[in-house]
């Protein structure tokens, strides 16, 4: 199997005149030749933007601001939208070459889980370079893409060019949280932005996965449900050396024990029926869904959540002294349900925890799944055969979210097309929330071509 050559002379560049003049984008001399995405995505890696969830995060807005320079030095004004004091939203606004097409929504968000240096091998806020990959917190969820879609806008506008379609390019906040302070606002407080748009193109897709000697690219086209709860068990608060007979945590624990161990059936909706259909034809193996997306490798671990339900117990807080028996004990839960099937499945998932356990709303977003075909999965099929013409393209259902969620409630379809070129030997699923988080610098690049002509053909 041949792999592309990475030939566009302007992924690369010799010198820093292109970046921002911003003394904290300083590189060593070692580092010259790296093209502008790798060192766009290391500055913003760069940047603590960890989000803790529940408001309790790190500030956006220096990041936005450093976006904002790097846009203006392009020519282009943006505007930061703050939902909290430091909260920030960067949007800007692209003329396209074909006004009259409906619009594109190209989106990226800031923020990223939390990481501790202890068990990492590498600081996940340093953005340090070595085996040919860039490491540290947002290297692949995604200040990765947030580079690739700078510097694909760049190379455009650099050019005297203009994207096909009036593009509205966002960097949102708080995406890690379900864009409480993010999409989510945005979309409640300011849907004037997207006015006009009709597709929105974000993370977690495009990438190649392998199929025994096949290469293959899955394009999200749908996802799961997202439903974070707050669970609470009440009791008698009393000393430690009681004969308890109403122990919040002994009641949480059990219903916990209830939820995490509950099997989900197996529901196959259009997007994962397809993509059942396709591994299964491209490798020659029959079986259960299980067996046939075993076919996929290290993406099997991705897809096989898209398979059901799941709900998994995250978060447990309780007591404040331990001979003091407490009277609440509190919990939360991650609860990813089918599109179409959230009513259903919360309503049993009540039941599996019983009525003794309150259960309170943190975040709950809706599920999408969108067909594969029409313009815009036409046009990031091309793309990405253009720059390997060996790609088989498949749907999948992505188990986690992203901020399409969001936008969809102003009617935009949203995917997941962060195209990039992997070596088979990476696990990059593990990458996303995972402990030495990385990306090979050629994927960046790759990625930053791809992005470049969609953005120019679409």
């Amino acid at each position: 199997m041949n792999t592309p050559a990475f030939s566009n002379s302007s992924a690369e560049h010799n010198d820093s005149s292109s970046e921002p003049n911003n003394s904290n984008t300083a590189h060593s001399q070692n580092d010259i030749r790296l093209s502008e995405t790798v060192k766009i995505a290391q500055r913003l890696i760069q940047f603590d933007t960890t989000n803790r969830g529940q408001g309790n995060a790190n500030p956006e807005r220096p990041a936005a601001e450093w976006v904002v320079q790097y846009l203006a030095e392009l020519g282009v004004a943006a505007e930061i939208y703050e939902a909290a004091p430091g909260r920030a939203t960067v949007v800007a606004q692209i003329a396209g070459a074909d006004p009259q097409l409906p619009g594109l929504v190209l989106h990226g968000h800031l923020d990223v889980v939390p990481a501790d240096p202890k068990n990492w091998s590498v600081d996940p806020f340093a953005g340090v370079i070595k085996n040919g990959m860039l490491w540290g917190r947002g290297a692949v969820d995604m200040k990765d893409m947030d580079a690739m879609m700078l510097t694909a806008v760049a190379e455009i506008l650099r050019a005297g060019e203009k994207p096909r379609r009036n593009l509205t390019l966002v960097f949102f906040a708080d995406e890690e949280n379900g864009g409480v302070y993010g999409s989510e606002w945005m979309v409640r407080h300011h849907p004037e932005v997207f006015a006009g748009a009709k597709y929105a193109i974000s993370e977690v897709g495009g990438y190649s996965i392998y199929l025994g000697d096949k290469r293959a690219y899955l394009l999200q086209t749908g996802e799961k449900t997202a439903n974070w709860m707050r669970l609470t068990a009440r009791g008698v608060a009393e000393h430690g050396s009681r004969v308890a007979t109403d122990n919040p945590l002994v009641k949480l624990s059990a219903a916990l024990t209830r939820l995490g161990n509950h099997k989900w059936p197996i529901e196959l909706g259009a997007t994962t029926t397809a993509l059942l259909q396709a591994v299964s034809e491209l490798t020659g193996t029959s079986g259960t869904p299980e067996e046939i997306l075993a076919q996929t490798g290290t993406a099997a671990g991705f897809l096989q959540p898209s398979l059901c339900a799941t709900s998994n117990p995250t978060v447990i807080d309780a007591g404040y002294m331990q001979n003091v028996i407490p009277d609440t004990a509190t919990a939360i839960i991650d609860v990813r349900t089918l599109p179409e099937k959230q009513e259903e499945t919360m309503r049993q998932v009540a039941e599996i925890l019983g009525p003794e356990i309150e259960m309170e709303p943190l975040v709950q977003a809706v599920g999408l799944e969108t067909e594969f075909a029409g313009e815009a999965v036409d046009a990031m099929i091309a793309s990405l055969k253009k720059f390997d013409p060996e790609a088989v393209v498949l749907p999948y259902l992505l188990s986690g979210g992203t901020d399409n969620k969001a936008l969809s409630a102003l009617g935009i379809i949203g995917y997941g097309f962060a195209p990039l070129l992997l070596p088979p030997e990476l696990d990059f699923p593990a990458m996303f929330h995972g402990v030495d988080e990385r990306v090979p610098l050629q994927a960046l690049d790759f990625g930053h071509q791809v992005l470049t002509d969609l953005l120019r053909t679409f």
